[in-house]
């Protein structure tokens, strides 16, 4: 892909505004041109089959705690991108169908709202529509180098009551966008000084290249408890980048890292190693409930599911609702052909 998207990008050169972005961020997922061009090493986890389970698949136990919620199975919806035209109907429906199944939600990025623009259902409608799971709030880390800090972030937390907040992480995708944030001195301290300073828990994520077990560590030094690793193996976003392109340049500097970053499945591991107690999201490229339940048994202590559930969310709740009541029953048949009665069994099932 080494040629910019025919109908994306025409404007960059002219002040895009940061919804358009979102829009066309949108429309390049939906289109299939970022798909992964690496697996997130999931497929080689492979659980040994247990004939005898000597358990119920009914009785099986996916509930866990999760930001001091009880929520029904371990699989939460992530942080998904999109314009104002579009967002408010896919917020609602995710809200809808997570307060449904009990599981939490993580919002896209807030700062188009943050700035003055629209909220496109990122407001306290989003919480009337889910009253009691966890939700998570969110804004770029590299926000806090251009003016970004305590009140915006409160400001994001407050409007959607949300449990916790997600400062993302996307130095590729910031590099290989013609008008992205790459002044990035300084964030592990800034992150932390507004972790410090805020009433709900602070969620560093990845956007799909992978948590490194060296950043975790730095991070936890600054007293970082939640990870969400996000690796490599679902959407790529310096495909994204290179089909929204403004010319064939930047395009090829972007699709030359195409596949870039960690693992999925490594990102787990050094996570789990790196910061023994700590929260641990699985995420990038979790499609199917085996895949969470791979996830799991390699140290996540929640899985989350972005991409592989963006067209089911356009449709509408009962497209969504349906394909996550897949997934949970996906990962019900992984325990209970492991012979786990619950999480705490998955984690230490034996592997082939």
């Amino acid at each position: 892909m080494t040629h910019p998207h025919p109908s994306l990008g025409k404007d960059n050169d002219s002040g895009l505004t940061l919804t358009s972005r979102k829009e066309q961020h949108l429309d390049v997922v939906l289109a299939g041109q970022a798909g992964p061009t690496i697996t997130t090493g999931l497929e080689t986890v492979l659980f040994e089959h247990v004939a005898l389970p000597e358990v119920s698949w009914h009785d099986v136990d996916l509930s866990t705690e999760f930001l001091g919620h009880r929520i029904d199975a371990p699989v939460m919806i992530g942080s998904m991108t999109g314009g104002p035209s579009r967002a408010g109907a896919i917020n609602r429906a995710l809200a809808q169908v997570c307060q449904q199944l009990r599981l939490p939600l993580a919002v896209g990025s807030q700062r188009v709202m943050i700035e003055g623009g629209s909220a496109a259902g990122l407001d306290s409608s989003l919480r009337e529509l889910a009253p009691d799971i966890p939700i998570l709030a969110n804004f770029g880390a590299a926000q806090l180098n251009r003016g970004f800090g305590r009140d915006q972030a409160l400001r994001a937390v407050e409007a959607i009551g949300a449990n916790a907040l997600i400062l993302h992480l996307n130095p590729l995708q910031e590099a290989v966008q013609s008008e992205g944030d790459r002044d990035w001195r300084g964030l592990a301290a800034k992150i932390g000084a507004l972790a410090r300073d805020l009433p709900v828990p602070v969620v560093v994520k990845e956007v799909g290249a992978g948590l490194s077990a060296p950043v975790i560590a730095r991070l936890a030094e600054e007293g970082i408890t939640h990870f969400d690793v996000a690796g490599a193996g679902g959407t790529d976003w310096a495909l994204v980048e290179a089909a929204r392109a403004p010319d064939p340049v930047s395009a090829q500097v972007a699709a030359c890292f195409a596949g870039w970053g960690i693992p999925t499945s490594q990102a787990i591991r050094a996570a789990r190693e790196a910061a023994p107690g700590a929260t641990v999201i699985g995420s990038g490229g979790i499609v199917t409930g085996l895949d969470a339940a791979r996830a799991i048994r390699l140290g996540a202590d929640v899985v989350s599911l972005a991409g592989a559930v963006l067209a089911s969310a356009i449709e509408g709740p009962g497209a969504l609702e349906q394909q996550l009541e897949i997934v949970l029953k996906q990962l019900r048949t992984a325990c209970f052909c492991t012979g786990s009665a619950n999480l705490a069994d998955l984690r230490r099932a034996r592997l082939r």
